[in-house]
């Protein structure tokens, strides 16, 4: 889930804090593999959100999203055209060659992690499958950018330099976030903008990474729903995140399942 964060300093966290994060990010791995063995023509999204909420219930963990802001689901389900805070609906049916993001974030321990990932219903189109290998190689470049002593701006840029020159566009009104005791914390990370620049990435520092990546345009709206948004211009949208702790080391995912 991307919003932005409420201006509160910027929380670092103590290696066991970190190690308590891994431990939501290793509940969330499984919520996210179970429904993407889930993905196929004919599933529901409201069905996707079941799967997830019992993966969830049975580790014992709480779901994140849920009651945030009122949001009413589990998971986030956001197909083709929609870039994310798609609500999962029993009415909503998956088809071949759709992609649907599905975006989830879990609290245990009291920690939350956040992760998502762009799952194809069976054979997709040449754009589409280009559109998420895109999207998810940005994400890996600007994982590895989450250095200490890196400026945060750096991630951003790297993003958008590897979509521009993919022939894509980045989503400019959402971006990625400091996470931990909350959801949402500082800071906010974009997916554009100069290297070099803004708050210098220290160890401790956890940051829910997030490239979302259009087709077409940049510009999105949202629907009635108040929730979903979508593309302007009715093109496909891709959207990979990964829970993200800056160490001496280097950065460690904290949602790969390790």
């Amino acid at each position: 889930m991307s919003l932005l964060s409420s201006g509160r300093r910027v929380i670092l966290k103590s290696p066991e804090e970190i190690e308590l994060m891994r431990q939501s990010g290793v509940i969330l791995a499984a919520v996210l593999d179970a429904v993407e063995a889930a993905v196929a023509p004919g599933v529901t999204t409201g069905e996707l959100d079941e799967i997830a909420a019992r993966v969830i219930a049975e580790a014992g963990a709480t779901a994140s999203f849920k009651g945030y802001h009122g949001y009413p689901k589990t998971l986030c389900t956001s197909v083709n055209a929609q870039v994310i805070h798609g609500i999962p609906s029993d009415a909503v049916a998956l088809a071949e060659g759709d992609i649907v993001s599905v975006d989830c974030g879990v609290y245990h321990q009291g920690f939350h992690a956040d992760s998502c990932r762009t799952i194809p219903v069976g054979a997709i189109d040449a754009e589409s499958d280009h559109l998420l290998k895109v999207t998810r190689e940005a994400l890996q470049l600007a994982i590895a950018k989450a250095t200490p002593g890196g400026r945060l701006s750096t991630i951003g840029a790297t993003v958008e330099r590897h979509v521009k020159k993919a022939g894509l566009s980045v989503v400019r009104d959402y971006v990625g976030h400091g996470i931990g005791r909350s959801l949402h914390e500082d800071p906010d990370v974009r997916n554009y903008g100069r290297p070099g620049r803004g708050p210098l990435l220290k160890a401790g520092m956890v940051l829910a990474i997030e490239p979302m990546v259009n087709v077409g345009g940049a510009r999105c709206r949202t629907l009635d729903d108040g929730w979903t948004v979508v593309t302007r211009d009715g093109s496909r949208s891709a959207h990979f995140e990964h829970t993200v702790a800056i160490t001496k080391d280097g950065p460690q995912v904290l949602t790969s399942g390790l």
